[in-house]
């Protein structure tokens, strides 16, 4: 009896969607678009009543960006382990350019905002908001290329991406914390130890981890820590395999960061740009947008992000440092440079630590982000798209 052979079943759209690594910044620029939307709508008071509903302790704004994103950051903390230990970043050859890439890129920005804001004291504290780039907007416009971008530029802007955002959590960390509680730090410290002896003893049920995890997000919030430096932390303590197994064995590490993956890229992360991107236009103009504040944020992202990444990628380049990425030319190093200019998500988030208690200020900084990510994508994608050509 012969076996009937069938053909593979074609995937709908919405699968090849999913897919497609373009997908996630798609739908995060449609949040973003909705939240722009509603709040210069008629329904801008009921998005606001929303966001500022209680729910148990904490308002929906407070358990999104403290909450929801902690998954965010164990997600980056993942990537940013698996790379380094097994990825990318596993050599210090293949760090040298993303890392110089990524240093240029935080300290340009940085320093272009300090200068429109040095004469402001109350908006200096928003210097690190230029300083981020936003992984899955540059790469989905990286993806929507195609083949006018080499397959190695796209490593490169995915590991310098990953460093950067190490830069910001590190930020984060030390520059963006309240008033700490002593001894909610000390049981914070105590639970990550276990997390640590966990992972020292070979434990490689996920459950334990997660159950010490959701315990120190809570003393971390209690502490005057930010909340999300609790998923990071979580993060290093994930093993990447089981001492006592082969290499080939099941990996912890990848189960998890698989299994947000894409509950990060098309739920929590467009959530918390619907919550956060809304911003009322009434009133704004271009005086507003060259005021020192939203000007130190679009014209670090957008210029910033020119000189420092591909400045420092360059000087690494010609110094004998790292060698250009396989059939990258320097335009195509330029493009990606004006692509790490998107700093939607990260710049939000530290927006939303630097200037949270003054709301005018944050709208301000709301506008420079949209701003200075929107040229900088527009300009990177036609650069790479004009002068990028395919290879032959």
């Amino acid at each position: 009896m012969t076996a009937r052979l069938h053909a593979p079943r074609p995937q709908s759209f919405f699968r090849r969607f999913l897919d497609n690594e373009a997908a996630g910044g798609v739908i995060l620029m449609a949040a973003a678009a909705l939240a722009l939307v509603v709040a210069n709508s008629p329904a801008a008071g009921l998005y606001q009543t929303m966001l500022q509903a209680y729910v148990g302790p904490l308002s929906v704004a407070h358990w999104i960006n403290d909450g929801l994103m902690v998954l965010f950051f164990l997600l980056v903390g993942l990537e940013i382990k698996r790379e380094i230990l097994d990825g990318q970043l596993a050599t210090w050859s293949n760090r040298i350019l993303p890392g110089l890439g990524a240093l240029g890129g935080m300290m340009v920005p940085a320093a272009i905002y300090i200068a429109f804001n040095s004469q402001s004291p109350e908006t200096l504290r928003g210097w690190a908001v230029p300083t981020a780039t936003d992984i899955a907007f540059a790469l989905g416009v990286l993806s929507l290329l195609g083949s006018r971008v080499p397959a190695a530029m796209k490593v490169f802007l995915a590991a310098l991406a990953i460093i950067d955002d190490l830069g910001a959590v590190v930020i984060i960390a030390i520059f963006y914390t309240a008033d700490i509680s002593a001894l909610y730090l000390g049981l914070a410290a105590a639970t990550f130890a276990g997390l640590v002896a966990l992972n020292k003893g070979g434990v490689i049920r996920l459950l334990p981890y997660l159950a010490l995890g959701i315990l120190l997000w809570f003393f971390v919030l209690q502490s005057g820590v930010h909340a999300t430096v609790a998923g990071v932390l979580l993060a290093m303590t994930i093993p990447l395999r089981s001492p006592q197994s082969g290499r080939h064995a099941p990996s912890p590490l990848y189960a998890i960061e698989h299994a947000l993956t894409r509950p990060v890229a098309f739920v929590i992360v467009p959530i918390f740009g619907f919550a956060n991107a809304g911003v009322s236009f009434t009133g704004v103009g271009l005086d507003t947008l060259l005021s020192p504040l939203p000007a130190g944020i679009a014209f670090g992202l957008l210029f910033g992000k020119i000189v420092g990444v591909f400045g420092a990628s360059a000087l690494a380049i010609g110094l004998g440092l790292s060698a250009m990425p396989m059939q990258a030319r320097w335009v195509h190093l330029l493009g990606v440079a004006m692509l790490c200019g998107i700093g939607f998500t990260m710049s939000l988030f530290i927006g939303l630590l630097a200037f949270g208690d003054n709301a005018a200020l944050l709208d301000q900084v709301k506008i420079g982000i949209l701003a200075g990510s929107l040229a900088a994508g527009v300009l990177g994608y036609l650069v790479l798209r004009l002068t990028g050509a395919p290879p032959r």
